[in-house]
């Protein structure tokens, strides 16, 4: 079954999330998580800066067709006021980052009430490792995101694509997609960038039948201003040509989409390699 890959951005600037919707970018990615997460990623080029409820109510104003998504912090005592404020303020989804048992999915869940949908960031080797404890509490809008930055991190790996090189969270893929679950996972640069080729990421997402992915900093090189963004890239046409590169590897026989996983799993464990540290 093709299932066509769908975009998100993370901003908190208008001008940038209306310009990006208008682009093709189907949801907006508002990140208010800050509770652990500079210090687990302080040496990372990853994305560290920490949105409010302001903000997911000035990007609520301005989307039109968009979904708007909004990443609260990992469960905790003010998680019910994160919660009902990101809802009261716009949020049409809510993603729930860093946890690993299945309790607290369930008092997610019971707290988000039915009133959005959500997103499941399996980002700790628990997380995924007891991916079949919890999926069945899903909805059939809910999702599962598996996080690369977090996991390498968990799994004490030094390049983020390395748990999608070791096939990680494969049998977690399959079993989301015999739920009927929608997921998706890391980052992805633009067609012809990236320290990974994006081409190699690509097809991994249309080998495991992606949904999702989060265009990265390496897409849209970080860019704060809409000035800046458009400066820097014609976004309408760098995800064309993603979608153009999509087509192409939806047509492609296993054998192919095989050789290029085992292409980008040596690619991977290659930039690995120079950035191993003494175990």
């Amino acid at each position: 079954m093709i299932r066509n890959l769908s975009w998100m951005l993370i901003t908190a600037n208008p001008a940038i999330a209306k310009h990006a919707e208008a682009c093709g970018v189907q949801r907006i990615f508002v990140d208010m998580e800050s509770l652990g997460k500079y210090e687990r990623q302080k040496h990372l080029s990853a994305h560290n800066a920490s949105h409010t409820l302001d903000d997911v109510a000035t990007i609520a104003d301005v989307l039109k067709q968009a979904e708007l998504m909004v990443r609260i912090n990992p469960m905790n005592n003010n998680s019910a006021y994160e919660i009902d404020g990101a809802i009261e303020n716009g949020a049409q989804r809510l993603m729930l980052p860093m946890f690993r048992r299945p309790e607290e999915i369930r008092k997610f869940l019971e707290l988000v009430n039915e009133r959005v949908p959500v997103t499941l960031l399996a980002e700790t080797i628990q997380a995924v490792s007891r991916l079949s404890t919890y999926v069945d509490n899903l909805g059939p809008r809910d999702e599962v995101y598996f996080g690369l930055n977090d996991l390498a991190l968990d799994m004490k790996l030094n390049y983020l694509f390395e748990p999608l090189a070791a096939r990680t969270f494969e049998l977690g893929t399959k079993l989301l997609i015999n739920r009927k679950i929608d997921f998706g996972f890391g980052g992805i640069a633009r067609i012809g960038h990236g320290e990974l080729p994006s081409e190699y990421v690509l097809s991994e997402h249309v080998r495991l039948g992606s949904k999702w992915a989060i265009l990265s900093r390496a897409f849209h090189g970080n860019a704060q201003r809409l000035e800046e963004l458009v400066d820097k890239i014609d976004l309408e046409e760098e995800l064309k040509k993603l979608r153009k590169e999509e087509e192409l590897l939806q047509k492609s026989n296993y054998s192919t989409l095989e050789n290029n996983r085992q292409r980008l799993e040596r690619k991977v464990f290659e930039i690995a390699k120079g950035k191993w540290s003494d175990d």
